[in-house]
């Protein structure tokens, strides 16, 4: 960036009716570079400022943006011609080479295509290469395609393929605004109608404009005082432009700058009149617009003038803040900054721009520090490598892990050590915890600040989400469908989801079967008969809510069913933990029912494991669709896989 002069950026740019047109092609080109306009081709005669915008772009394209720094190139014609000869001379086939990995190509000078049919080639060449990549290309001539004398029909057609966009003369009240912010930016300021005086000059481009300016702002400078109106006509007289003493133009010029000055030069300006003026300065400095205010200083004192300052000084101001707010917040949205923040009349937008971004980027509540997976030990093996492979470094065979436990401090135990685990080996990760309730209540919240957009935005940037209370999606109605669309974003970006529920995803009505079945698509398991106990959870604004749980033990049991409500298991045995899991096992095709190991037998006759290092197993019609004697040892070797 440094090979660029820092003072040629799209803010110090002033934007008239003449370069509206081409700064903005070249703002979207510098934001989004190859998505619009492609090739973008600016032509205008010397002076106007395509240097100014070509250099523009490559500021804005650098620093903006998320990602890596993008690569771009800036040469003149002729240079580029000299490294693509100098390429191919040294063996590179054509030349194209150079140009890979490029983002953005900006190109000056092209109106010296005239009379070289070879450059002319090797032009078509790049831009085709190029555009193939998706790369964005900005040229710039000192005139349009179709004046280029000799310019090839497939070139030409290139060109017109994009957009071909002019810059004119700036019009009296943009030269106004140009001299302003000149002057501005050298730290010095002008007398009351120095600067309209200035561009009622018969320059011929923004260039010579400037080297009058400079006249005017060297007199300061040696010698320590403001140039006054009444020296104008002395000081332009000895500025070599394209008119003079002896010129009919200047004699114009002579005309009107009589007029400002029984205009401008008195005693004492009108008050309202130095208000207006004044206020107008402090926007031009910082690139705001004035357009609201410039009408005024035509016309004889408007009525209520006071007011209308104030309020024009105030929005100013207020921008300005909001602008260091979102620069703060690392605005992740530059490109709609860009408009509102140099708008008064758009500061209602700026405001919902900077509430957005808050919304944006506001944190989630954080795990209190507490028990990890491995703190754990009364927890069945099943539960915790399923849990183990969710948050671990390697990308997880079952997700989302839905978890259904009856005793729920069980479950968000479980559920906040997840978390915690998850932390230690992706420290990086971005963990949201959060009830249904929750989820649902901040959701309203959103609606009501108008920032609902940016909250989703917030949610889909999780890296794990960790969800209780599910069975509560009964309850909502838009807030199922938000979650329903956050989900999918999450499994597309390919972070981890665990849910909680009191019950299973079966057994939760009214929810949307689309829902339903994405809580079933992973691993499902059943944690029932548990020791309560609650290690999770969350730090409300820095305030851990840490609270240590008593070890957990839990036999294992389902009562979903007559049958297996039936079978009581053996309080007494060793280690009884309670894991029921459908998923991997429910993907396999069923067995018939009552048959066992190629054999037929009744459901009665179906041998149960007896107590060991998993405990009994019974199974419920719900949960077990196959018959198979040591169900938890087939879902380990499963999740060993």
């Amino acid at each position: 960036m440094s090979d660029f002069d820092p003072k040629l950026t799209f803010e110090s740019f002033v934007v008239g009716p003449a370069n509206r047109l081409a700064c903005a092609a070249a703002r979207r080109a510098a934001d989004a570079p190859g998505t619009s306009y492609n090739p973008l081709f600016v032509y205008s005669a010397s002076g106007l400022g395509k240097t100014h915008i070509l250099t523009a772009i490559a500021h804005q394209a650098l620093r903006s943006g998320p990602g890596p720094a993008r690569k771009l190139e800036y040469m003149a014609l002729e240079k580029y011609l000299e490294r693509l000869e100098s390429a191919i001379g040294g063996g590179d086939g054509d030349g194209l080479s150079l140009f890979e990995e490029l983002d953005i190509l900006l190109l000056d000078d092209v109106q010296f295509l005239t009379g070289q049919p070879e450059a002319q080639e090797m032009l078509l060449r790049t831009l085709d290469e190029l555009s193939a990549s998706g790369s964005q290309v900005v040229l710039a001539s000192d005139r349009p395609p179709a004046d280029i004398d000799g310019l090839d029909a497939r070139l030409l057609s290139r060109f017109s393929g994009g957009l071909i966009v002019d810059i004119g003369v700036p019009e009296y009240e943009t030269r106004v605004a140009i001299i302003r912010k000149k002057a501005s930016e050298r730290g010095q300021d002008l007398e009351p109608g120095v600067a309209e005086a200035l561009a009622r000059h018969p320059f011929q481009n923004v260039r010579e404009l400037g080297g009058g300016l400079n006249k005017i702002l060297a007199t300061q400078e040696l010698e320590g005082r403001r140039v006054h109106i009444d020296e104008m006509q002395a000081l332009m007289g000895s500025v070599t432009s394209g008119g003079g003493p002896n010129d009919p133009e200047f004699d114009t010029f002579l005309d009107d700058l009589v007029a400002s000055l029984a205009e401008a030069v008195g005693d004492k300006e009108d008050p309202w009149r130095r208000a207006f003026r004044e206020a107008i300065d402090m926007a031009d400095r910082h690139g705001i617009s004035t357009l609201r205010l410039d009408p005024y200083l035509k016309g004889a004192e408007p009525e209520g003038w006071e007011e209308i300052h104030e309020t024009f000084r105030s929005e100013v101001s207020r921008l300005r803040e909001i602008e260091e707010q979102l620069d703060e917040l690392g605005n992740p949205w530059p490109e709609a900054a860009a408009g509102v923040l140099k708008d008064p009349d758009r500061l209602q937008e700026a405001e919902s721009l900077l509430a957005s971004v808050r919304e944006r980027q506001r944190g989630f509540p954080k795990l209190a520090r507490g028990q990890v997976l491995d703190d754990l030990t009364d927890f069945p093996s099943i539960v915790l490598k399923a849990a183990g492979q969710l948050v671990g470094e390697d990308r997880p065979q079952y997700n989302p892990l839905f978890i259904a436990a009856e005793d729920e401090d069980v479950g968000r135990t479980l559920l906040g050590a997840a978390g915690r685990t998850y932390q230690v080996t992706h420290p990086d990760g971005r963990v949201a915890v959060t009830s249904v309730s929750d989820f649902a209540d901040d959701f309203i919240r959103a609606l009501g600040e108008g920032v609902a957009g940016a909250w989703r935005e917030r949610w889909w940037t999780v890296d794990l989400l960790l969800v209780h209370g599910v069975e509560a999606l009964s309850d909502t109605e838009r807030a199922q469908d938000e979650f329903f669309h956050l989900f999918d974003a999450l499994k597309r970006r390919g972070a981890r989801v665990m849910l909680l529920s009191d019950r299973l995803p079966a057994r939760i009505s009214g929810i949307d079967d689309r829902l339903r079945s994405r809580f079933e698509s992973g691993l499902v398991l059943e944690l029932q008969e548990g020791t309560p106990g609650s290690d999770l959870i969350l730090e409300q604004e820095r305030i851990s809510l840490e609270d240590t749980s008593p070890g957990l033990g839990m036999s294992l049991g389902a009562t979903s069913s007559p049958a297996a409500s039936s079978a009581e298991p053996d309080p007494a045995a060793p280690g009884e933990h309670a894991a029921l899991a459908r998923s991997a096992a429910h993907r396999r095709p069923a067995a018939v029912p009552g048959q066992v190991g190629g054999t037929t037998e009744s459901p009665d006759e179906v041998s149960v494991p007896q107590p060991g290092k998993y405990g009994p197993w019974f199974p419920s019609r719900e949960n077990a669709v196959i018959y198979w004697p040591r169900m938890p040892e087939l879902l380990i070797e499963e999740l060993d896989v």
